[in-house]
């Protein structure tokens, strides 16, 4: 619910701190005393376009603070965690508006852009005045609304899974047909790259191999010349350190014999004299597998050239070449069960689409039952209203398409919404006029009055918990004033109600009551607003029924107009 508005600097409000209660809440003042003010406040904060001659005169800036608790929406929490704004337990929205054109909004604290503040203006109120955007004159919430009334909104978001699974397969196999054709162009070059690289058969490290083989073959001289002189030193020469190690051993065990401090030297020079043998031989070895065979050498430099070659010519490195190849066979190998895979998901998205075309026949047939429920309940308050001749219609369309996704009765239809169904609501409020979409209606206190019945119709499946209904009392008087205000009493034991009125009749229905007037002060005119209790309350509804200057008679209308509002509880649905 709305708790609270303050608003500081704002057309002629100078400074003002309103507190609104559950239930209904009435707010009167004469023509011009700023009830409108309010609203464009309001508005404001949630989002509305700003303009800087809003600002009061010589102020700086104006600040506009809605404060709302309880009964906020659930679908609130996501659009709060997308703007990065933290959820705390009342929220809060503030508009600030400079002098100079700029404008400011926040959330919770948090710094938003205008559009984040008018979604969540969207979800919390719904704002019925005299030209304001409204929601229920949107054709696309209709069918939404219809759904509420008909007890579908299961039915439709399951049609809605379904649909949205029929369009996964079919956009799978659009990507499968669409790689096809692109590969119909690529196939004769992958074919050609592939047989060449076959052809070559690139091993995993080959290029590295061939490198190094090379490296020893060009180098066998040099190798087997080094090989020799180390076997040289190592053993066969005059000198050679092996058999000198020998002899140092055979020195140190004397000496250890004599003197224990020797003995760890003895483990180390038998450790040296290994060392040398185990080198000595693996040198013999290696010298006697050194190859020297030109023909090797020139047959790898050969395949070398050709891999570098072919590695330059296909853009990559010799070591990539391998993974180029799998990477080409398994394109090609996915290219000739693409048509297996093709016609497996074709069969799915046709067993799909008699799935959902089954689901949304059945949907629309609902809808369309309850649909003639909705239209005669409608009319029903309408007459009610003070409409007594309106024609309240609900009006199905369906966009055939041979490419659609739903067929009914062997014709094919594009999906609209949840279903095939588009719903608009039209109305006739005059005799001879023909039924015209909603949103098509200009008078005013009339839309009020709709959106009044609608309200009604749909009570307690609306996720708005706030409605302002701004003189929904246009051209209504007597009776069906009577029956206005005790609807919009029905409709605040399920909502936040606040409406603005000039009738005595919906002023004495509120569980509160507000007076707009002005003042001057220090010369300047001032927009202010007093909560009404008890005599003072009296009086402003004598003041409605008999005009400035306020009657006994009048008093008493009054007081009996507050005794039957708040005594026997209405019984109207």
């Amino acid at each position: 619910m709305l708790h609270s508005l303050y608003i500081r600097n704002f057309a002629l409000i100078e400074e003002l701190s309103l507190e609104f209660q559950q239930g209904l809440t009435v707010i009167t003042g004469e023509t011009g005393a700023g009830k409108s003010i309010l609203l464009g406040a309001l508005g404001l904060v949630l989002g509305d376009r700003a303009s800087s001659e809003l600002v009061r005169s010589e102020a700086p800036k104006a600040v506009i603070e809605a404060v709302f608790r309880h009964d906020i929406p659930a679908s609130m929490a996501p659009l709060l965690e997308s703007a990065g704004i933290e959820t705390t337990e009342d929220l809060i929205l503030r508009r600030e508006l400079s002098a100079t054109g700029q404008s400011r909004s926040f959330i919770n604290d948090t710094p938003c852009n205008a559009g984040t503040l008018r979604l969540a203006g969207d979800l919390l109120i719904d704002l019925h005045g005299q030209h304001e955007h409204q929601m229920l004159l949107n054709p696309a919430t209709h069918i939404g609304m219809l759904d509420d009334f008909a007890g579908t909104v299961a039915d439709a978001a399951s049609c809605t899974a379904m649909q949205e699974a029929l369009r996964e397969l079919r956009r799978q196999c659009r990507e499968i047909r669409d790689n096809a054709a692109a590969m119909q162009d690529k196939r004769d070059l992958l074919e050609f790259q592939q047989r060449e690289l076959a052809d070559l058969g690139p091993g995993a490290g080959e290029s590295e191999e061939i490198e190094q083989e090379i490296n020893l073959l060009e180098n066998a001289e040099a190798l087997a010349e080094h090989s020799e002189a180390l076997s040289v030193i190592l053993y066969e020469g005059e000198g050679a350190i092996y058999p000198e190690l020998g002899r140092v051993l055979h020195l140190i065990e004397k000496l250890a014999a004599v003197d224990p401090r020797f003995e760890p030297l003895c483990l180390e020079a038998r450790n040296a004299s290994g060392i040398v043998d185990e080198l000595y031989r693996f040198n013999r070895s290696y010298r006697s597998a050194i190859d020297f065979n030109p023909a090797r050498l020139e047959s790898l430099r050969e395949r070398q050239h050709k891999i570098q070659r072919t590695a330059k010519k296909f853009g990559v490195t010799p070591d990539e070449l391998p993974e180029m190849l799998l990477r080409i066979e398994a394109i090609l190998s996915e290219e000739g069960e693409s048509g297996e895979r093709l016609k497996e998901k074709e069969t799915r998205a046709e067993e799909q689409k008699a799935k959902l075309s089954l689901a949304a026949a059945a949907l629309s047939t609902r809808r369309r039952e309850a649909a003639g429920r909705l239209e005669e309940t409608i009319m029903q308050h309408l007459t009610e209203l003070g409409i007594p001749k309106a024609v309240f219609m609900t009006r199905f369309t369906h966009e055939e398409d041979p490419e659609g996704e739903v067929e009914v009765e062997g014709k094919t239809y594009k999906l609209s919404g949840a279903g095939y169904d588009t719903v608009e609501f039209m109305l006739s409020a005059n005799p001879g006029e023909p039924p015209r979409p909603l949103a098509k209606i200009a008078s005013g206190g009339e839309i009020s009055r709709i959106m009044l019945a609608m309200k009604s119709a749909l009570a307690g499946t609306a996720e708005l918990p706030i409605l302002i209904f701004d003189e929904i009392d246009t051209g209504i008087s007597g009776r069906i004033a009577q029956s206005v205000a005790k609807k919009l009493q029905n409709l605040s034991r399920l909502y936040q109600i606040i409406a603005i009125t000039h009738l005595p009749q919906i002023a004495a229905m509120g569980e509160s009551h507000l007076s707009v007037h002005k003042t001057v002060e220090n010369g300047r005119t001032t927009t202010r607003v007093t909560p009404l209790l008890g005599d003072m309350r009296r009086e402003a509804i004598a003041s409605l029924i008999s005009g400035e200057e306020v009657t006994p008679i009048s008093r008493n209308l009054a007081e009996e107009l507050l005794q039957a509002a708040h005594s026997t509880p209405s019984n109207e649905d």
